[in-house]
């Protein structure tokens, strides 16, 4: 069987709970209130990448069932919420300042590692030309601003602990 057949027949579209496309879609009752909210979880993920809010039904009680326009437009939305989260944690974890250096441009860079037991940092010089100037493994929190990149490169890039 072709693995979209395998797909077509793993497929649930109840009421209340899709799951198409490696996406579920669950209907919930809403602890906060009398409303209905929708949580959207990619398959293998543990917790929902979306939870919003579900409109009632006719009978003013009951969940309106989902359908296929909702389902879909409730997959494009978790996609564009993982897609800024992945973007927000990028800019966490990398960090560009362009500063000049006797006359000419110089990026400094810092990239995080993140480890539960050992995060690491590294700090990076690179001229306009693309070759590499400098680098030196720093703390994880490290705080890079314009001020300590223009130090680091005024002090001739030293390694942590040597200026």
């Amino acid at each position: 069987m072709s693995e979209e057949l395998q797909q077509e027949a793993a497929s649930v579209f109840e009421d209340c709970l899709w799951h198409h496309n490696g996406w579920e879609a669950r209907v919930i009752k809403n602890e906060d209130d009398d409303g209905w909210a929708v949580a959207m979880t990619q398959d293998g993920q543990a917790e929902p990448s979306l939870v919003g809010p579900w409109t009632m039904g006719r009978d003013k009680k009951n969940p309106k069932p989902l359908d296929v326009s909702a389902f879909n437009t409730l997959v494009k939305t978790a996609h564009e919420v993982m897609r800024r989260h992945e973007q927000h944690l990028a800019a966490q974890l990398h960090k560009d300042i362009q500063i000049v250096v006797n006359g000419s441009r110089v990026t400094v860079s810092l990239d995080i590692e993140p480890d539960e037991d050992n995060p690491s940092a590294t700090l990076t010089a690179t001229a306009e030309d693309g070759s590499a100037l400098a680098k030196a493994r720093v703390r994880p929190d490290h705080s890079l601003s314009r001020a300590s990149a223009q130090r680091w490169a005024e002090a001739g890039y030293p390694r942590p602990g040597e200026d």
